[in-house]
């Protein structure tokens, strides 16, 4: 019994010791707000875009948010995506961009994602938080050279040509994805990164 109960000592410990680093995967407290605000957020910006965006854009925004979610990460993930983004919320209420390249590399704990073309870029890190597949990473102007997200200081909200990123990833199939960002930093109020190949 004594031997039990040191092996459990020795196990809290370790558990407790580890406790910094852990903490460092955490979202900034901004971030996470605008997770907890996703679905009110979501809402409010699919009501302006259905009110008036075009009927192309609101076709190409129903089959971006078509399809149930599946378990978020799978093997066939990795590889090279088509990406296009659409913007909701704001002027104009809604608009759907050409589509642009990114790419999902397999990580051990999850993925790295990387928007590679377009003026507008992200890079950062899908893992599971909370029960759900969250991105967080830092969205960049072309030519500039982003830091990790963890390593933005703690108030950093964007300075025009650099912002933290956060959004909900739905894997719908090997073929079908999303990322969902609720309250962007830049122009919109909640965007959507639609995910093909």
């Amino acid at each position: 019994m004594l031997r039990l109960t040191a092996a459990l000592t020795a196990v809290l410990t370790a558990v407790l010791c580890a406790a910094p680093a852990i903490a460092q995967d955490a979202l900034r407290p901004q971030e996470q707000l605008r997770l907890d605000r996703f679905e009110a957020t979501a809402g409010d910006a699919l009501l302006q875009a259905f009110q008036s965006g075009s009927a192309d854009d609101l076709s190409a925004l129903s089959r971006a948010l078509s399809g149930t979610p599946q378990v978020a990460f799978d093997e066939g993930l990795a590889g090279d995506w088509s990406c296009r983004t659409m913007k909701l919320g704001g002027l104009p209420a809604l608009v759907v961009y050409s589509p642009f390249k990114c790419r999902l590399t397999f990580q051990g704990n999850g993925y790295l994602f990387e928007k590679l073309s377009g003026s507008q870029r992200t890079t950062g890190v899908i893992t599971l938080r909370d029960g759900r597949a969250v991105y967080a990473g830092v969205g960049y102007v072309a030519g500039e050279v982003p830091p990790a997200y963890d390593a933005l200081p703690p108030g950093f909200a964007g300075d025009g040509t650099m912002q933290p990123d956060v959004a909900v990833f739905e894997r719908v199939s090997n073929q079908r994805a999303r990322l969902m960002f609720p309250a962007p930093v830049v122009e919109s109020d909640f965007d959507i990164l639609e995910l093909t190949r």
